[in-house]
């Protein structure tokens, strides 16, 4: 397996994680409308939502991280950055994984398998009137910091090949924006035939554009 079927494999990996944990924003959004008609309709509010809906969205937050890094998608300052060379740009992300990504992630991925043995042994609840266990959503906590460490060796060796190559290796890319404008107008019935090829030929244009800038500036380190 060359380098780069491997780096794509892990991307691969970490966008099925994050696209198979995605679909908790439906258990939230189900389970929060289900709440709000029973306090208001039924005048029973549920004791336990509150810590469900915190451990919910805890567990989407960080089993989406590596998904993140492997779009690319983390926030980051490219004033600076965007006008780099690309083996420059490797070079900060380097030491940059090195210097913070690294023992952070190990950090958080070791503390949160401490975490999770010691709830596990006394079998953690939440604190309230109809208490819920609180070990499954620490567990929760190691894994995402497993994940993202694999995400982030990844980048790391994306960041050797570029300072050797001088260009930065393609990453696998998911639905753009545009793209899911383009399926929207395509499937709409209120929109006429050339308003609809015109939009999506200025969306195409404007995405073309957007890829073009990315890569002028040698856009695919880490975040």
């Amino acid at each position: 397996m060359t380098i780069q079927r491997l780096l794509h494999a892990v991307d691969r990996f970490s966008m099925l994680v994050g696209k198979t944990f995605s679909w908790l924003i439906v258990a939230l959004m189900l389970l929060v409308c289900g709440e709000v008609f029973k306090r208001y309709a039924l005048n029973a509010p549920t004791a336990w939502i509150f810590d469900a809906n915190n451990m919910l969205y805890g567990t989407l937050f960080m089993m989406g991280g590596a998904y993140t890094l492997s779009q690319a998608g983390h926030v980051r300052g490219d004033f600076f950055y965007g006008s780099m060379k690309p083996r420059t740009q490797a070079a900060l992300d380097l030491v940059l994984f090195a210097v913070f990504f690294l023992p952070g992630v190990v950090a958080l991925t070791w503390s949160g398998w401490t975490y999770f043995g010691e709830s596990l042994a006394m079998h953690e609840q939440t604190f309230n009137a109809d208490p819920i266990p609180v070990y499954p959503f620490k567990f929760v906590i190691p894994v995402a910091g497993a994940v993202l460490l694999l995400q982030g060796i990844a980048e790391m060796v994306r960041c050797a090949l570029c300072l050797k190559t001088g260009v930065w290796t393609p990453r696998l890319k998911d639905a753009e924006e545009m793209d899911v404008v383009g399926e929207q107008l395509a499937g709409s019935s209120y929109v006429n035939e050339a308003d609809k090829r015109e939009v999506i030929e200025k969306a195409h244009a404007i995405e073309q554009a957007a890829q073009q800038r990315k890569s002028d500036t040698g856009n695919g380190g880490a975040a």
